[in-house]
């Protein structure tokens, strides 16, 4: 039930009209006829800036990040409210997306339905990688753009009327306002075609000679060891659903999605690790002892920082991504661990279908459970769910902590003090 909410939040523009929107907001303005103001100059540019959308991506149905950049010159006397700029592009973004689409659909529909001397939209886009190549960077100083380092970043851009002319002084006075702000846009824009080659799930797509794609049916060089049955009724259920959003499953943008999310799915059912009750059979542990012979004290707060993770929630089936921080104390009786160990126990709870707050204490758990002392976990994390759907807050974040062991109050404050300052260096 919740996965269907989602995706149907999530795709809500395929039962929206753009008439319905802009009906009713536009107001008649004196002097903005045929695009000359009323002193006899040119001009009356309108630029909304920094309008954060949402989208699922066609090539594999993970939403994608979108910052949007909308202006248009009036024309026939007439203004459209500011508001119908985003709205609109948010019909277009909630429906099966890539981004060169996404911005010809909106600067079309703006240019039939309040009729302007021009429209220009940029887009800014970011795509969630895949698990193993995910690196997280939770800065707040750029949440509301990305706040994951790593993602796949595209930026487009779509014109009608007087943007078009490349020289034109509409677009260099859009451009410049937006370059002044840090933006970095397209110049140009790809004359309408639709490029593919930006979603990380087409790095497994075989060329045909005919143009078309087909999947590789191996996996990093494996071949799937999911039985033939179980494959072919994932697939079946994802084309019924695009079926069931209203979208042609044999459009050829969407011929091979059902395979490319299926495959997404299957990162979460991956691991490399043997478990057993007392804790984690590693391959390889340390003794912590450093080459010239140090050896940390059972009293000394070890710390491993910023472990990056990928999960998907089992409530939405979105993913959530993050960083992990582990805060130990050593016992001298047992053998230490080391940072690629860590990282380990970090994929083994991370890949599979997961909620913040038990990967929290299962990480703590491990860890107590090989080390036996004091342990503290922090995991912060965003959530697709969170911003793609629902309440849409994009840039907030999560943070949740588990404790096991001795533990001091003081202790706390130096580790959550380390954290802080690796966030502000990392």
């Amino acid at each position: 039930m919740r996965v269907a909410k989602a995706l149907t939040e999530g795709t809500r523009g395929y039962g929206q009209k753009v008439k319905d929107i802009v009906q009713g907001a536009l107001f008649p303005e004196a002097g903005f006829d045929h695009v000359r103001g009323q002193a006899g100059g040119f001009g009356g540019l309108v630029v909304v800036r920094d309008i954060n959308l949402f989208s699922y991506c066609e090539s594999c149905l993970l939403p994608f990040s979108i910052l949007c950049h909308v202006g248009y010159v009036p024309s026939g006397e007439r203004v459209v409210g500011l508001s119908k700029l985003s709205r609109v592009a948010d019909v277009f973004a909630k429906r099966l997306q890539e981004p060169q689409r996404l911005a010809n659909e909106v600067c079309q529909a703006l240019q039939s339905s309040i009729m302007p001397a021009g429209v220009c939209v940029s887009l800014q886009c970011w795509h969630i990688p895949f698990p193993e190549v995910l690196t997280c960077n939770l800065s707040p100083k750029h949440s509301s753009k990305s706040s994951v380092q790593g993602w796949v970043r595209t930026a487009v851009s779509s014109r009608t009327g007087v943007f078009e002319d490349k020289n034109s002084s509409f677009w260099n006075d859009f451009y410049n306002l937006l370059k002044h702000r840090g933006v970095g846009l397209v110049s140009d824009d790809s004359g309408g075609s639709v490029v593919h080659s930006w979603c990380p799930s087409r790095s497994n797509d075989v060329p045909e000679c005919n143009g078309l794609v087909k999947k590789n049916s191996l996996h990093n060089g494996r071949t799937s060891s999911m039985p033939v049955v179980a494959q072919s009724e994932l697939l079946a259920a994802v084309t019924s659903i695009i079926q069931s959003l209203g979208e042609d499953p044999l459009r050829k943008e969407l011929v091979g999605t059902p395979a490319r999310y299926v495959n997404w799915l299957m990162y979460f059912r991956k691991s490399n690790l043997d478990i057993k009750q007392n804790g984690f059979i590693l391959n390889k542990t340390d003794s912590h002892e450093s080459s010239n012979g140090y050896m940390p004290s059972t009293d000394e707060l070890i710390t491993e920082l910023r472990l990056p993770f990928c999960a998907q929630c089992e409530h939405h089936l979105l993913p959530f991504h993050g960083v992990v921080h582990v805060g130990y104390f050593f016992d001298g009786k047992k053998q230490g661990i080391n940072r690629m160990a860590l990282q380990s126990m970090v994929h083994f709870f991370g890949c599979k279908l997961q909620v913040q707050e038990r990967l929290t204490k299962q990480i703590a758990e491990a860890v107590y459970s090989v080390l036996g002392k004091g342990v503290m976990v922090v995991v912060e994390a965003s959530h697709v769910c969170m911003i793609s759907r629902g309440i849409e807050k994009v840039g907030s974040s999560t943070a949740t902590i588990a404790v096991m062991g001795k533990f001091t109050g003081s202790a706390k404050a130096l580790f959550l003090e380390a954290i802080s300052k690796g966030n502000d260096t990392g």
